[in-house]
């Protein structure tokens, strides 16, 4: 590595590349009848895919694989539907994040309003993300043992895959655990005291596609469950089926960033789930559209991800997360709003706390990338743990290496920590290296390839930090490391126009490994100015020969600052294609995702 490359200013300097096409997807998107800029935007993201085409651009439920070929989703599913049958108290052990709320919502939703399981019969248990800890933790354990009456069952969503101690202490109390999860499973297996374990990364799994959410394998088992109860006679062949819920499956699929590339079924659940959501039949769809105004209309996956998901999220990230289940399941618009606004008032706070936070881990990780550091990991002694995530994402984009961010845990001694990836390094794999390394600086992990939570004794930082880079090392090797954006090329000043807005958007739609798309081009700069309530955001008006249009730059500045440009300079732009709405009036608006001065 270079003087220059252990500069931290050099570490700062993203690079505009352009994507890698598999030429045969083009030619095969091309030969389908696709558009040449739409067949750029699949071959840029589908690489040495052989599948039909026609499953990804028209995205249909037909595409689902039946629950049966889930691993031990019958016995989950006849064990569920014997609680039912015999009036069992039932417990709801979710995670509290957006696909942890949305399976919650589902599996309560199905039970009570179509299999008849009063409310008084079932129990929802979310753990605090910063008392509790992720999963089916100690605390929640404890919790579900005082319930009076204990029940029978408990159902997790989204969690349970790594919690073998505290499911088997469940166990030995008399209840049994049906696990429905997604996230990666230990080495030792599945949880050997769990009654079932549906997860479509399970090893002996023949289901089709291991990137559906937790919520969507929820779905999935309570539908089954609605068969088996038909099948023995408890239910009704009219009971009617979970379709309706696959809003909320649509919801948490885009929240919690699974595969929206080669994977039909994340594509039909979200296309279906976004039809669901614009006819608003639920008070929590109407409550948000109503608070972002007619020009947000018709939702879709980005609002879904920049919207709603920080709302929900931000509940548990700063408290309990029970008023986002709360907002979910309102039955009526003024009790959304009222939800609704305790989600705001979070979500201010957490933008807050994040840009505090975001400001120390960036000098901890200049210091240490100074070095030579082929991942960042930083401790922050004043950070909140609910929003370790979203900092780790942060540097990520600022420093395009793999990174963890710990926080002081509620447990003694402990440190928990949140970490986010980059393509190429399965981070939940390298994890799993680190406690190889080094078992007792890592005692517990968990998580998947872009994302892991862990939790470490505080006295052996240094320990894990160093096992962490040797993993990373070992994965990575000589692979020089630097923030990028990736562009689907230059766009004609023709194409510049909302006809081509209209074109991308029946690709729809876009998610992680399906990005939106974006593009690169040379501008003129004929007017700036910074807007927002800090002035670190700029609006601007760029020419591209004859062509004229409006463009804005979220958090292209710092506040107080001045650009780097003005005028009549020439900026080369990282950019996606936008309708922007106006009093009832469309017109063109680049969304500039980075710019640099040519």
């Amino acid at each position: 590595m270079s003087v220059a490359e252990h500069d931290p200013q050099h570490l700062l300097n993203r690079r505009i590349l352009s994507r890698p096409r598999d030429e045969g997807v083009y030619r095969r998107a091309q030969s389908a009848g696709l558009s040449e800029l739409q067949a750029r935007i699949l071959a840029g993201r589908l690489h040495d895919y052989t599948d039909d085409i026609a499953s990804l651009i028209d995205p249909s439920l037909r595409y689902l694989a039946h629950p049966e070929r889930l691993q031990d989703a019958r016995r989950a599913a006849e064990r569920i539907a014997l609680a039912v049958a015999e009036g069992e108290h039932i417990g709801i052990l979710t995670d509290y994040d957006v696909d942890g709320i949305t399976s919650h919502v589902v599996i309560l939703r199905t039970l009570n309003e179509l299999f008849g399981v009063p409310m008084h019969k079932l129990h929802s248990l979310i753990g605090h993300r910063i008392f509790d800890g992720y999963g089916i933790s100690l605390p929640l354990v404890e919790r579900t043992l005082a319930l009076s009456p204990r029940p029978g069952l408990v159902i997790t969503a989204d969690c349970g895959s790594s919690d073998e101690p505290r499911i088997a202490r469940l166990r030995e109390a008399g209840l049994d655990v049906v696990v429905t999860d997604h996230h990666a499973l230990p080495t030792a297996g599945p949880p050997a005291s769990a009654y079932a374990t549906v997860n479509p990364t399970r090893s002996d799994c023949d289901y089709p596609d291991p990137t559906i959410a937790g919520c969507m394998v929820a779905w999935l088992t309570m539908s089954l469950t609605r068969s088996v109860l038909i099948e023995q006679g408890v239910a009704s062949p009219s009971t009617p089926k979970l379709s309706p819920w696959l809003s909320y499956v649509a919801l948490g699929t885009v929240a919690d960033c699974v595969s929206m590339g080669a994977s039909p079924a994340n594509r039909a659940v979200v296309s279906h789930g976004l039809t669901l959501i614009n006819r608003m039949g639920a008070a929590c769809w109407r409550v948000m559209a109503e608070r972002l105004g007619d020009d947000s209309m018709p939702f879709d996956a980005e609002t879904l991800a920049f919207q709603m998901g920080p709302r929900i999220n931000a509940r548990s990230r700063l408290d309990d997360p029970y008023a986002a289940l709360h907002f979910m399941l309102a039955a009526d618009d003024a009790s959304a709003r009222r939800h609704l606004e305790v989600l705001d008032t979070d979500n201010q706070s957490r933008k807050a706390i994040e840009a505090d936070m975001v400001e120390s881990a960036r000098t901890l990780a200049l210091d240490a990338l100074a070095e030579g550091a082929s991942a960042i990991v930083v401790f922050l002694e004043d950070g909140h743990a609910g929003v370790q995530g979203i900092v780790a994402s942060r540097l990520v984009q600022s420093f395009g290496r793999p990174t963890l961010v710990l926080t002081p845990a509620a447990a003694p001694g402990m440190l928990t920590g949140s970490g986010r990836s980059i393509e190429g390094l399965h981070l939940r794999d390298a994890l799993q290296r680190v406690h190889e390394l080094a078992p007792e600086a890592l005692p517990r992990f968990g998580g998947h390839s872009g994302a892991a939570g862990i939790g470490v004794p505080r006295e052996r930082l240094a320990e894990f930090r160093d096992a962490f880079l040797t993993a990373v090392e070992e994965r990575l090797g000589d692979r020089e490391l630097f923030p990028y954006v990736l562009t689907d090329g230059a766009l004609t000043p023709e194409q510049l126009s909302l006809a081509a807005v209209d074109e991308l958007a029946r690709l729809a739609p876009y998610g992680r490994e399906f990005d939106a798309p974006l593009f690169d081009g040379e501008f003129r700069i004929e007017q700036l100015r910074p807007v927002g309530a800090e002035g670190n955001h700029l609006m601007l008006e760029l020419s591209c020969g004859a062509v004229s249009l409006k463009a804005i730059w979220f958090r292209a500045l710092t506040p107080g600052e001045l650009p780097p440009f003005g005028l009549g300079d020439r900026l080369r732009c990282a950019y996606k294609l936008s309708r922007n709405r106006w009093r009832g009036r469309e017109s063109l608006q680049l969304m500039v995702e980075h710019a640099e001065p040519v």
